[in-house]
């Protein structure tokens, strides 16, 4: 049973959702953007691009492409995680739908009780990190990916 005090936040939360999502849309579109134009990632997977495979469905049925940027890095596995860790302004956690910037190395965290051949069937790569954008300013977003890519690559680059 909830008391009234969540029913409140819970109210409160609603009154601005329509304007964070909208928030949260924009800024993953542009964090996309910056990832996939940059060379020390491998691959990007967000709906909002024309390429990715459930984009048509994406929309149809959504009004944004959502807050959710899959992506791989080019120096792997341990790159990845050393990205998770050097961030600053995003946080390392298994969270999703947060108003702050959110990531996770899935292989290392969330599917590490799993063989790697078990990841890869679940389709958790090596290199592969989930970043759930939030309203934050882009730009800051891009900047504390950006230095996170530098340190993975300086440390364990090819």
């Amino acid at each position: 049973q909830q008391s009234p005090f969540d029913a409140w936040q819970t109210i409160q939360g609603l009154n601005t959702l329509p304007l964070r999502m909208d928030r949260h849309c924009e800024n993953a579109r542009e964090v996309a953007e910056f990832l996939r134009a940059d060379d020390r990632v491998d691959w990007v997977t967000y709906p909002g691009f024309e390429d990715h495979p459930t984009h048509e469905n994406a929309s149809r049925y959504l009004e944004g492409y959502g807050g959710m940027v899959t992506f791989g890095v080019d120096a792997g596995y341990e790159a990845a995680k050393t990205l998770c860790e050097s961030v600053d302004l995003t946080s390392f956690l298994a969270n999703v739908g947060d108003a702050k910037s959110l990531i996770i190395h899935p292989a290392s965290t969330t599917h590490a009780q799993m063989t790697e051949e078990e990841q890869v069937a679940a389709g958790v790569h090596p290199d592969m990190l989930r970043l759930s954008v939030g309203i934050e300013d882009p730009e800051d977003v891009i900047a504390d990916l950006d230095a996170g890519l530098a340190a993975g690559e300086e440390r364990h680059g090819t």
